[in-house]
């Protein structure tokens, strides 16, 4: 039973009810309009006035409707205008239909009233709670919320809570009868605050991650009054299952490393997976097998449906009743809808669900849609249902994959269908019979790879600027042993434990195949972030090179592929600098380029066991500006939220050069890079730009009192032009005195990093008016607990009128030639903190 079948994927054929090469074309067209009225919601800065959405609801049954009444006019001017009247309807239905879903999680917002506010909340764990070294993160959906002084709270429908297990969380958590579990109705006490996340270049927008969810408040839940569980099976009876079925999983392997991956696979928990073998399935390209793809759920609906026509055949009651194969098809959709549910609702699973349930419509009512109208009416229903999937990357990728598949069909049936029948074939040995299938099933199979991953290259660069050289070799082993063997696997052992452990010990062997490979010199291509014109180059080149054209035709995508493979560098010129402060939270870490040089100053916080800014925020932004190496890494005290993401930093990119002020022994100076004590008077110049080292001074190291504070290295950096910039670290008053009574001429800075993130305890009067900076950069966390910057320092800076930047507001910070930027004000989007 083939679950496309009548599915025409073949060019032009005719059909009964849409035929033609141009029906197809005009159904592409509508699709597209959609996206792009779709697409032109999602850009807004802010949202638009409520009259706006009531316009484009009236618009669209008229520019409909007028299409309808022009249906009879052969012309092709009429058709012409017809086709845009309908694309007109479609736009603005798309646009109308994401304001009004944005306008309703909008409006589900914490009110300010209520923001650090502890507040009771009564309600039902809605997802599967994510558990790690320092405590569990999960969903609460509100039912009841009561104020401290005991009035109703109007808190967000679903938030989004942090359980710790340090401090004084710990003995909650572990006392019994507090195990968290997705289904669970509880009564506890949360302090909570209005989403905000960390925003920087080309980075990760956790903001819109939240709002896609439906996620619209975060916070932490306090442990006095303890909480209170009241139900242990309220509700979310498909959540509830996922965790049994991960439990057993935890209980059966012992491996947590394998089990986080068979959890992922059976019931698409990805964030069981460690960090360490994220880091390798993308460094082999193989990522995407351990989510629950669209193939995976393909070749669970195909195998469904041959067991529910296998079933059925076999009593003649119900084969009377409902044909065999009209049973074994929508038998195949149901289960497999019931799987994607089971593994999260993903949009690759989503995709595939829709796609399989689109096709057994077509072939039920005896309809043939070519392939393109088919997958686009799917994406037309993802995006109606969820317009924020645009922005993800799992939206392109899913489509693009399937696109380019079956966009090459027609080549592939030609190049790989079986000869004709004959005499000699029908006396052929039954062995040899099997040879060729088997030989055609495997060049069919390396050609759909070679498809997939030349097609996806290009968007795999454009959406995470990097591509695995090793991939295709990689996906030759895994594809095969992940979709035929660990998901099944995966998958039955719930029916059968023992099962798990013969996956987790399968697992264990693909794992070091893989490392094998990924340990290979150059597995990954890191390139910068392309321009638009590149990028739309490489889309274009992608297309080329796996289109059922000549191969000459094809080769000519290989020159259109260079300008995103190797982008353009985009740098200061000799003699100037531009800096970047990243947005880490409560921490310090500003990248300073130069013509042909990169220096990192601090590489931000640890956020917990395993998790630092050196991971999540520095190297993939060093990857997206092109940076492949280090010229100077600057650690300028030993405290985490300095030296947090350091060894982070130090594995991912080569670095010439460590300077810090670290104490002999530290865990960073074993990691074989060539390392510098800082030292006041340290000086050395890169493409006309200097840089000088103001503090600690060697005598500061001989004291063995001093704190890593006070030995905080001061770095300057000077232009051709004159301009300053002044990184401090964590002094305090102490060494700004000292340094005022070294050479207070020597601290004019155009722009200052402020002191220990703006502590009261820093940036004294007599600093600033020495420094008397144009801009003062405070990096800070949202709401961090130290109350950084102190109102103290931003009076001071007030009131000799300089400018101050505040990360949580800025976000990434920016400053070039005199041009500065925030990457809050580059991006607005409605959804962003502060902006609703």
């Amino acid at each position: 039973m083939s679950i496309f079948q009548g599915v025409d994927i073949g060019a032009g054929h005719p059909t009964p009810a849409l035929s033609g090469e141009g029906r197809g074309l005009r159904g592409g067209v509508l699709v597209l309009a959609w996206l792009l009225g779709t697409a032109w919601q999602l850009g807004q800065p802010r949202l638009w006035a409520p009259a706006l959405d009531a316009a484009l609801l009236a618009a669209a049954p008229l520019l409909g409707w007028l299409a309808w009444r022009l249906r009879r006019h052969a012309h092709a001017l009429m058709a012409a205008l017809r086709l845009a009247l309908a694309a007109g309807a479609l736009a603005a239905l798309g646009a109308a239909n994401a304001g009004l879903q944005a306008r309703a999680r909008l409006a589900d917002a914490l009110p300010p009233a209520l923001e650090r506010q502890v507040v009771a909340l009564t309600g039902v764990v809605a997802e599967l709670p994510q558990e790690s070294a320092d405590g569990l993160r999960f969903v609460l959906e509100v039912e009841q919320a009561t104020a401290a002084d005991g009035t109703p709270a109007a808190v967000p429908r679903r938030v989004s809570l942090s359980w710790s297990r340090g401090g004084p969380d710990e003995a909650a958590l572990a006392a019994p009868g507090t195990v968290l579990r997705a289904g669970q109705r509880w009564r506890l006490w949360a302090r909570l605050q209005a989403p905000h996340a960390l925003l920087n270049p080309h980075g990760f927008d956790g903001e819109l991650w939240l709002f896609e969810r439906g996620i619209r408040a975060t916070g932490s839940v306090r442990t006095q009054p303890r909480p209170q569980l009241l139900d242990e099976a309220a509700g979310h009876a498909v959540e509830r299952a996922r965790q049994r079925v991960r439990e057993a999983i935890e209980a059966q392997v012992p491996d947590a490393r394998a089990a986080g991956v068979l959890a992922a696979l059976a019931v698409g928990d990805q964030a069981a997976i460690d960090r360490a073998d994220w880091a390798l399935f993308r460094a082999t390209g193989t990522a995407h097998l351990m989510a629950i793809s669209g193939l995976h759920v393909t070749m669970f609906a195909w195998l469904a449906g041959a067991a529910v026509g296998a079933l059925w055949r076999r009593s003649p009651s119900l084969a009377l009743w409902w044909p065999a194969p009209g049973a074994a098809r929508w038998g195949g959709v149901g289960l497999a809808a019931a799987y994607a549910l089971l593994a999260g609702w993903g949009v690759p699973a989503q995709r595939t669900v829709w796609t399989i349930a689109f096709a057994a419509l077509l072939r039920a009512l005896g309809l043939r849609w070519p392939w393109p109208l088919l997958l686009g009416a799917v994406a037309v229903l993802v995006s109606a249902l969820d317009p924020w999937a645009l922005l993800q990357p799992g939206y392109w990728l899913s489509f693009a994959a399937v696109a380019l598949l079956m966009a090459s069909e027609p080549a592939q049936r030609e190049a790989g269908a079986d000869p004709a029948p004959s005499a000699a074939a029908d006396a052929a040995p039954r062995l040899a019979l099997l040879a060729h299938r088997a030989g055609a099933a495997l060049r069919a199979g390396l050609r759909t790879q070679w498809l997939a991953s030349v097609g996806l290259a290009p968007l795999t660069l454009l959406l995470f600027q990097q591509f695995s050289l090793v991939g295709l070799l990689a996906n030759l082993v895994a594809i095969p042993v992940v979709t035929l063997v660990l998901a099944p696997l995966a998958l039955l052992g719930a029916a059968w434990a023992p099962l798990w452990s013969a996956a987790a010990a399968l697992l264990a062997a693909l794992s070091w195949v893989l490392a094998q490979l990924a340990a290979v010199p150059g597995a990954v291509w890191h390139a910068a972030v392309a321009p638009g014109w590149a990028q739309a180059a490489a889309l274009l080149a992608g297309a080329l090179l796996v289109a059922p054209l000549p191969w000459r035709l094809r080769l000519l995508g290989l020159p259109l592929l260079l300008p995103v493979v190797l982008p353009p560098a985009s740098r200061p010129p000799p003699g100037a600098f531009e800096v970047i402060a990243a947005d880490v939270g409560q921490g310090n870490a500003v990248l300073v380029r130069t013509h042909g040089s990169t220096l990192l100053y601090d590489t931000g916080p640890q956020y917990g066991p395993g998790r630092d800014a050196g991971e999540r925020v520095l190297v993939p932004l060093l990857h997206a500006l092109g940076e492949h190496r280090l010229d100077t890494l600057v650690v300028s005290h030993r405290d985490l939220d300095h030296a947090g993401g350091a060894a982070s930093v130090l594995r991912a990119l080569p670095v010439a050069r460590l300077r810090s002020s670290l104490e002999p022994g530290h865990a960073l100076l074993g990691l074989g890079v060539p390392h510098a004590r800082c030292e006041a008077g340290q000086h050395w110049e890169r493409d006309g730009v200097g840089f000088t080292v103001l503090h600690p001074p060697a005598a500061a190291y001989a004291r063995p009192s001093t704190p890593p504070n006070a030995l905080s290295c001061v770095l300057q950096v000077s232009d051709a032009a004159g301009r300053r910039l002044l990184l401090t670290g964590d002094i305090g008053a102490a060494q700004e005195a000292a340094l005022l009574a070294t050479d207070p001429a020597a601290l004019r800075s155009t722009l200052l990093l402020v002191p220990h993130h703006g502590s009261g305890g820093s940036s004294s009067a007599a600093f600033l008016d020495a420094v008397a900076p144009a801009v003062a950069v405070v990096q800070a966390g949202h709401h961090n607990r130290f109350d950084h910057p102190s109102p103290e320092v931003v009076q001071r800076l007030r009131a000799r009128r300089i400018e101050m930047v505040q990360s949580p507001v800025c976000g990434a910070w920016r400053w070039r030639d005199g041009q500065a930027s925030c990457e809050r004000n580059r991006w607005l989007r409605y959804w962003r903190h502060g902006l609703s």
